[in-house]
């Protein structure tokens, strides 16, 4: 073979082999975008706080912080970090918590779930914990109920370390190609008897509850217990390449298609939503420009005492602080969300006269945020 057919032969491989190109599955995997904020306190149950990840947990005693810390390993300037504020007394059978991120079927295709040609795929990532123990990660096939298992040790407490771990292919149950989840990486940071009285399977299965974990780790028992995560990477094959850093602007453009906000405190206190065309008393529109597609029809919501105001004609009328109300009357998503335009209806406004088919516009104050959120 010649030197020309070998080069050759080697870009071949290392493209099919997925060193080149787009290789990271996960977005945020360096937990740099915090839209929602960089500090949780008091968290209790599931919820998305730095953009993509989720936390849950079922424990009746425990409560947690969720922040994006500073606290890092090389390369990385942030990660995910938990801290138990309030422990569990003890672990009851089906107490659990965990640290999960949800994808959409339709960007899973190449992964030929379903088929005799089932790729695997290889997960990376650092973490550290003040409870060195053994721990458990898994694939959840949300379309097919079906997960597989897997486990990693922290072996020295409170010290970054590098994980990675391989997941088979599954040649049953495809997944769905659409824009809902279909499937879950999931870290188990502690969990009771009802997960972990069985052997954890390390091949994917039909879910069984008991099979799910390794063992308890003595994380959720445990005051002051700190987790943290960062560097996670999914990508197709058996194949661990280096973290795949994309620009600050891209990753955040990726977060966008699930959560956006609009911060007021970065744009001088007030910031211009969009026109409003009033139609009709009862027929009102605002129409705000997102910066990327939503991936469905979000949720409105106003916090951090925020306030909505619809101006006409010299007048003007607020809504009450963190209310998605407008002159008494409540915004309501329009049924079609259309590439970057998002339509919201409301009926008459209390205070403010309004002409039919005339402009006016739609306001945030306050410093504070405009959120629309079209996470699973």
């Amino acid at each position: 073979m010649t030197k020309a057919a070998e080069l050759a032969k080697m870009g071949e491989v290392l493209t099919n082999s997925q060193i080149g190109g787009r290789r990271n599955l996960i977005i945020n995997g360096a937990m740099q975008v915090a839209q929602r904020g960089t500090s949780f306190t008091g968290v209790s149950n599931a919820d998305y706080t730095l953009d993509r990840f989720e936390s849950g947990s079922s424990g009746s005693e425990l409560v947690y912080d969720v922040e994006q810390s500073t606290d890092a390993p090389s390369g990385f300037s942030n990660s995910y970090k938990v801290t138990v504020t309030t422990e569990e007394t003890t672990l009851s059978a089906g107490d659990n918590m965990t640290v999960r991120y949800n994808f959409e079927g339709q960007d899973l295709q190449q992964l030929k779930k379903g088929t005799s040609d089932a790729e695997k795929v290889t997960v990376s990532f650092y973490v550290k914990s003040s409870v060195a123990s053994t721990y458990s990660l898994e694939l959840f096939d949300q379309d097919n109920t079906r997960v597989h298992g897997q486990k990693y040790t922290i072996t020295s407490a409170d010290t970054w370390e590098y994980k990675t771990i391989t997941f088979d292919g599954d040649t049953s149950g495809s997944l769905d190609n659409d824009a809902n989840k279909s499937m879950r990486l999931q870290f188990w940071l502690d969990a009771g008897s009802e997960y972990t009285s069985g052997t954890q399977s390390t091949t994917w299965q039909a879910n069984t509850a008991s099979e799910r974990v390794e063992q308890s780790t003595g994380f959720m028992t445990t005051a002051n217990a700190t987790w943290q995560l960062t560097g996670v990477q999914l990508e197709v094959g058996s194949q661990t390449t280096p973290f795949e850093h994309r620009s600050y602007g891209e990753e955040l453009a990726l977060c966008q298609r699930y959560f956006q906000t609009v911060d007021v405190t970065t744009s001088g206190g007030a910031h211009y939503l969009g026109p409003v065309m009033t139609r009709a008393a009862n027929n009102n529109h605002v129409n705000f420009n997102c910066p990327v597609t939503l991936r469905a029809q979000p949720t409105l919501t106003v916090t951090d005492n925020g306030t909505l105001r619809f101006t006409a004609n010299g007048a003007y009328a607020d809504g009450s602080a963190n209310s998605v109300t407008i002159g008494g009357t409540t915004l309501s998503v329009h049924t079609q969300l259309s590439n970057f335009l998002l339509t919201f209806n409301f009926s008459s406004v209390s205070g403010v006269s309004t002409d039919t088919n005339r402009a006016y516009a739609g306001l945030m104050l306050n410093s504070g945020k405009f959120n629309l959120d079209a996470e699973f």
